[in-house]
């Protein structure tokens, strides 16, 4: 685990805010007994999750697709081919939703804008010692121009349903 304790209170403070700032509707579903809190979150997403994200097309419509999604410090980590139209959604507009989903027992939901981790990142090495020991191998090692994309969130939360078996 790669947070620490100032990690954990800004995402504590962004959860709270983020449900309180929610209506009524999703207050209802994700009521305050059914929220994770942050320490419980990033112990639950560690590792690889599967993550479905969605871009803004340059006519404004909604693109979603899958990447590895990794929760690091609070943020979601993912990596991408520079060709992929989500990289260059996101480079042009890097608004962004994720979304990670357990069925009806645990979820995360995301809105915040892509920034682009390059080399010179001071972040970079960190992350990049991250998936390098998930993967065996340095994703930028799979093609000519791999970028290292982080979700900045203004809005998150979380959703634990109580149904785990």
């Amino acid at each position: 685990m790669r947070e620490q304790p100032e990690d954990l209170a800004w995402l504590d403070q962004l959860l709270q805010h983020s449900r309180a700032g929610s209506g009524e509707h999703l207050q209802s579903i994700i009521r305050a007994d059914r929220t994770v809190p942050a320490a419980e979150l990033v112990e639950r997403l560690a590792g690889m999750h599967e993550l479905a994200v969605a871009t803004v097309s340059a006519s404004c419509r909604p693109r979603v697709s899958a990447v590895d999604g990794h929760f690091l410090r609070g943020r979601w980590v993912f990596t991408t081919d520079a060709t992929a139209v989500k990289a260059r959604d996101l480079r042009a507009r890097p608004q962004v939703s994720a979304a990670y989903i357990q069925g009806e027992t645990f979820a995360v939901f995301t809105h915040g804008d892509a920034e682009f981790l390059g080399p010179d990142h001071p972040d970079r090495g960190w992350v990049e010692e991250h998936l390098t020991a998930h993967y065996g191998v340095s994703p930028s090692t799979w093609g000519d121009d791999i970028p290292y994309i982080r979700i900045n969130p203004t809005w998150m939360v979380s959703f634990h349903g109580g149904n785990e078996s």
